[in-house]
């Protein structure tokens, strides 16, 4: 329960601490003051889904699945602390990189896309999905099996808590500089908001979550120090279809 209450506050902390950032910075609240109603409305409900409804799916609906299909596995898999959050954070990480790019296929992309309608990196915009993309996100199934067939999950909380935390970071404007040792060493290995933003503005590039490794290693790595000038995709759809897409 401890560890449970850690993470959750690092994930709440991170998110207040960037709104914090972002309003008190002077671009930041120019970003802020140009978001439509209908970005607020879709963001807002992004929000909700990712930080409330799905965390309360994982512990009911997901997790009893598994109590059914694997009725004797439960605290089944003994792993050290270490091991456990190399899992959460590294392995886990490279399915989410193909779990992205398979979001980015001609099949899902249509989906995919009301991501990807955010015009400026913005922390608010991190869950900007239909109402139901995150079924299809690897985490969701993943994260609540592992926490079922784990004795102690204890280093793979702190490893989910961390990605989350990067995650809202990633989609923030809070750009390191790249003239600091901080960037120096953190460019190498970790997926940085720049990198990210050129995501955005190339979407056949940079889908890892944590790691640069997986891009490197797959030629879908794409560099700059700079932000891109233009971020986002011209859509057609209305407020309705962005939240329910295709339905």
């Amino acid at each position: 329960m401890e560890i449970q209450n850690f993470s959750q506050l690092l994930i709440f902390s991170s998110f207040i601490g960037l709104v914090g950032w972002t309003i008190n910075n002077q671009i930041g609240r120019t970003q802020l003051k140009v978001k439509s109603r209908e970005d607020w409305v879709i963001d807002a409900t992004g929000l909700t889904i990712q930080g409330i409804l799905i965390p309360l799916l994982q512990a009911t609906l997901v997790y009893w699945l598994y109590q059914y299909l694997l009725p004797t596995q439960q605290g089944d898999v003994k792993i050290s602390l270490i091991p456990a959050f190399i899992v959460s954070f590294v392995v886990v990480d490279y399915l989410y990189y193909w779990n992205h790019r398979l979001l980015h296929t001609k099949f899902l992309w249509k989906v995919h896309q009301v991501h990807h309608t955010v015009t400026q990196m913005d922390v608010l915009g991190t869950s900007r999905n239909t109402l139901w993309t995150s079924l299809l996100i690897v985490y969701l199934w993943i994260h609540t099996l592992l926490l079922y067939l784990l004795t102690d999950p204890t280093g793979y909380l702190l490893g989910v808590s961390l990605t989350s935390a990067l995650d809202l970071w990633r989609h923030s404007s809070l750009i390191i500089p790249a003239n600091t040792r901080l960037y120096q060493f953190l460019s190498s290995w970790l997926i940085l908001p720049q990198d990210h933003a050129w995501h955005h503005c190339r979407e056949n590039y940079n889908y890892g979550a944590n790691l640069k490794l997986w891009d490197k290693l797959h030629g879908t790595y794409y560099e700059s120090k700079k932000l891109p000038s233009i971020i986002g995709i011209p859509s057609s759809l209305n407020l309705f279809q962005k939240l329910l897409f295709p339905f």
